[in-house]
């Protein structure tokens, strides 16, 4: 594959861009996580979401652990070049550490945060005792 699709995107200061994981059958936003050029090549490259760990500072593909990985169906780059779009098939209907289907499980209201989405797999099934 050739890599200059990676010349297009706009990669901030600290060579990141947002990426964001929409699942492919229902169209749910499942989370936002950062991408450095190797996160993207590796994606496009094994058809696999891959990301950059901040916390963690390294490489990371998403389901090494818990083995809820996200197939990637389509890669797409926005208007401005400095943010991705991942068309998902997540593995096993949960892309949260929290054992829940999606990130975005809180909702404001009232001025409160409010979870709304149920925990699919307790975390510790899920990732053991670390």
């Amino acid at each position: 594959m050739n890599a200059s699709f990676l010349d297009a995107v706009r990669w901030s200061a600290d060579g990141l861009v947002p990426a964001v994981a929409q699942e492919a059958g229902s169209g749910r936003v499942l989370t936002l996580a950062w991408m450095n050029r190797d996160a993207l090549a590796a994606t496009a490259r094994s058809g696999v979401a891959h990301y950059w760990s901040r916390s963690r500072a390294r490489l990371w593909r998403k389901g090494e652990s818990s083995g809820h990985e996200q197939r990637v169906r389509e890669i797409r780059l926005d208007c401005d070049d400095d943010a991705i779009l991942l068309v998902v098939e997540q593995a096993g209907g949960i892309a949260c550490h929290t054992g829940r289907e999606r990130c975005f499980y809180k909702l404001l209201e009232d001025g409160r945060w409010r979870a709304t989405d149920p925990v699919l797999k307790d975390p510790q099934v899920i990732y053991g005792g670390r």
